[in-house]
């Protein structure tokens, strides 16, 4: 248990229940868990330490955890076994297992993991036909619905869909949800932020009863709780730490206040620093598509290999600068907050906030691109004048975490209860 001292307390509803604390103790087939020492894990995330033994009981399961805790290997896995204890899958049938996710980035990333640790073969290559194999794939909008339609009517048994264009596939009987008896609901405050709870309610009420269903959130708030009671039955209940949203404590946060005029002239500084530092990759999140592509050409004009990321931009566009940014050929990447829950780069050295956001919650996930699998990262953040209301809660989530609250940011918070015009002044970048 020596490990979980670092970490914040696992609660759970199944006292009965021990986490494992090594993967021999996990119960998980022997090939999945070479996979995972293979990749370099020692040791289940605390996310996993109970996701595993919960979810291979059978129960459904409601999990809270804070971004880039493990939680997708934590279903992912469990999945795995599920599908192999069903009869075996006649053509053009599936998915066994289906993993509903907010945004292409995440079902793209999440597929990936089932290829990488579960050994599944995404459907599009497959050319052997084995019985023993078992066939993913992933489907989304904003790509050519073609190709998935293909995979969908040649079978696979773990469907990764975002919402839209899985209930196309279903309203124009591409595939049913007959054989479905392992649903994963991922971020699924992300889901209902983004409105799709009409189309999530569409999916399930096509499904069987009697599937196992697990919903993962990074937090608990009154619409989730409502939609965990209408669709799971008697769920156990797994947190990592409380049900509010938490920050990474291995990220180093910082604030630099500037005018608006400013921020510019500020990044360049930031860049310039980080660019010393071997290795470093740097996402730097902007506001609007219009604010991003912006950003992306005066980098480009002051000569820094920059590329940006939004959703004006297609599918293969994205597909190729993740890409670039992935393997280090870019290191620098503009994007919007499509970026802030799907991509998961484990390399990436510090965010910048060049547009603060509008709600804590994407300051978390946004922030949570860096210190990934264990590492350290750095935050960096730009606050304007127009910021002034998030500043009690940005001192909370980084009082929760321990870090250095800049005395003007709790000056600013304690007058913004009072009055809206503070005072500003602009204040040189501190080291990092």
């Amino acid at each position: 248990m020596e490990r979980f001292k670092q970490e914040r307390m696992i609660k759970t509803d199944t006292p009965r229940i021990r986490p494992v604390t090594r993967f021999e103790e996990c119960s998980l087939p022997e090939d999945l868990v070479k996979g995972m020492v293979a990749a370099g894990f020692t040791g289940p995330t605390p996310i996993q330490s109970m996701g595993w033994p919960i979810a291979l009981t059978g129960k459904d399961v409601v999990g809270i955890a804070q971004t880039g805790s493990g939680k997708t290997l934590s279903f992912v896995l469990p999945a795995i076994v599920h599908i192999r204890d069903q009869p075996p899958l006649a053509a053009g049938g599936g998915p066994i297992a289906l993993i509903m996710a907010p945004t292409r980035e995440l079902a793209q990333q999440i597929h990936e993991e089932c290829g990488k640790f579960g050994r599944c073969q995404p459907r599009s290559q497959s050319s052997t036909g084995s019985s023993s194999q078992l066939y993913s794939s992933c489907v989304y909008g904003g790509a050519l619905r073609g190709m998935q339609q293909r995979d969908l009517e040649a079978g696979v048994h773990i469907l990764v869909a975002t919402p839209g264009r899985l209930l196309d596939f279903l309203n124009s009987s591409v595939i049913t949800l007959k054989r479905t008896t392992y649903l994963v609901l991922d971020e699924a405050d992300r889901m209902l932020d983004m409105g799709f709870e009409p189309q999530i309610r569409k999916i399930i009420s096509q499904m069987r009863p009697d599937r196992q269903t697990l919903m993962w959130s990074a937090t608990w708030p009154p619409e989730v709780q409502d939609l965990a009671r209408c669709f799971l039955t008697n769920p156990e209940h797994i947190r990592i730490g409380s049900d509010n949203l938490a920050a990474n404590a291995q990220i180093k946060q910082y604030v630099e206040f500037v005018e608006e005029a400013g921020k510019f002239d500020l990044l360049v500084k930031v860049l310039s620093t980080v660019s010393r530092i071997a290795n470093s990759k740097v996402v730097v999140f902007a506001e609007t598509k219009r604010g991003c592509e912006t950003l992306f050409r005066q980098l480009r004009e002051k000569q820094w290999p920059a590329e940006a990321i939004h959703g004006d931009k297609s599918q293969r566009e994205r597909d190729h600068i993740i890409a670039a940014f992935r393997s280090g050929s870019c290191r620098i990447l503009i994007a919007t907050d499509v970026a802030s829950r799907g991509l998961d780069v484990k390399d990436i050295s510090h965010v910048v906030n060049f547009d603060f956001p509008k709600q804590v919650e994407d300051y978390v996930h946004r922030i949570g691109r860096t210190a990934r699998a264990g590492a350290n990262g750095v935050a960096i953040s730009f606050f304007t004048q127009k910021d002034a209301r998030m500043a009690k809660e940005l001192v909370r989530v980084m009082g929760e975490t321990k870090q250095d609250v800049p005395p003007a940011l709790l000056q600013i918070s304690e007058r913004a209860e009072s009055s809206r015009n503070t005072r500003w002044r602009s204040r040189s970048p501190r080291r990092f």
